[in-house]
């Protein structure tokens, strides 16, 4: 798969493109590139994901509180595996932005060779927000740009949206995230020292540092299966919280105790798939009853992980 980042002009085109976000590139996301890779195999064309690098709200809102689902990175190998000939990533800027639906179309095709756009069911773009798929068809046939419209997904998950899943993983309900966006939601950050107190009570945990724009699931304890930097794979219990027990008013951590590993990981990187949403974040009268708990945790989330 192709990547061109950046507004800059590519030269050469002839792509059958379709448009958006794709933040989580959940089940209607597939749905989608499924019809538009038909739609370019039928034109003997290549296909097109475009996509931008960061959400527009969060462009447009920089001081809203809006958390993506995936990294761009993450973003880009996901629609890679689902067969994508192409994704241009474009910068999405207040000029972008203030372009009507027709010059964005227009854009699309001097810019970078669309010659067909594939429509998600219901998605709209441009600055003229009371204008709906018949008046893109319009544009389209005056610009020489044929649009289609996909179909929509209607499987049983649907309907099905990136603000949904968004709301699960907030809420902690990651097995129903799983649901929509067919596989598992993951977490990758590099391990950064901690206060070591899990260590003095015979727990150690890799302390996650993610991007701060990534969302994270609800305050609590998760059974997890952990991905290390070399490939290996290890299931594990994750904590999220500001560890009551210990102290008061502390940031937010991630914190993963790895199963059946001894070794250092600071410094690397790891992927935490979250398996199930075991309990809520308790504040605990002692260390000990701490302690006590935590072997619980443990023994529930290996029946899970069983």
């Amino acid at each position: 798969m192709e990547i061109f980042q950046g507004n800059n002009q590519l030269k050469e085109g002839g792509f059958v493109a379709t448009i958006g976000m794709f933040d989580g590139v959940h089940l209607g996301h597939q749905f989608l590139i499924e019809d538009l890779r038909k739609v370019a195999s039928s034109e003997g064309l290549r296909s097109a994901v475009i996509t931008f690098g960061d959400h527009p709200q969060r462009v447009l809102r920089p001081g809203g509180d809006l958390r993506m689902i995936m990294t761009l990175e993450e973003r880009l190998r996901i629609i890679g595996e689902l067969g994508v000939d192409t994704v241009i990533v474009m910068d999405f800027t207040s000029e972008l932005a203030a372009l009507e639906s027709r010059e964005f179309m227009k854009l699309l095709m001097q810019d970078y060779g669309v010659r067909t756009l594939v429509m998600g069911f219901n998605h709209r773009f441009g600055c003229n927000k009371d204008e709906y798929f018949e008046d893109y068809v319009t544009h389209g046939e005056e610009l020489g740009l044929k649009v289609v419209r996909a179909r929509e997904y209607q499987g049983e998950y649907s309907p099905v949206s990136s603000s949904l899943i968004r709301k699960m993983i907030e809420e902690g309900r990651v097995d129903l995230a799983k649901c929509y966006l067919s596989r598992p939601f993951e977490l990758s950050g590099v391990v950064v020292y901690g206060k070591q107190n899990g260590r003095k009570i015979g727990f150690p945990t890799a302390n996650l540092d993610v991007p701060s724009h990534i969302i994270v699931p609800h305050r609590g304890v998760y059974t997890v299966k952990v991905t290390l930097e070399n490939g290996e794979k290890y299931c594990g219990m994750a904590n999220i919280g500001v560890r009551p027990t210990i102290e008061r008013g502390g940031a937010r951590t991630i914190e993963v105790n790895i199963f059946d590993f001894d070794g250092d990981l600071y410094g690397s990187v790891l992927t935490v798939e979250f398996v199930k949403f075991m309990r809520s974040e308790v504040k605990f009268s002692s260390f000990e009853e701490l302690k006590q708990r935590l072997f619980v945790d443990r023994e529930a989330c290996k029946a899970v992980l069983s």
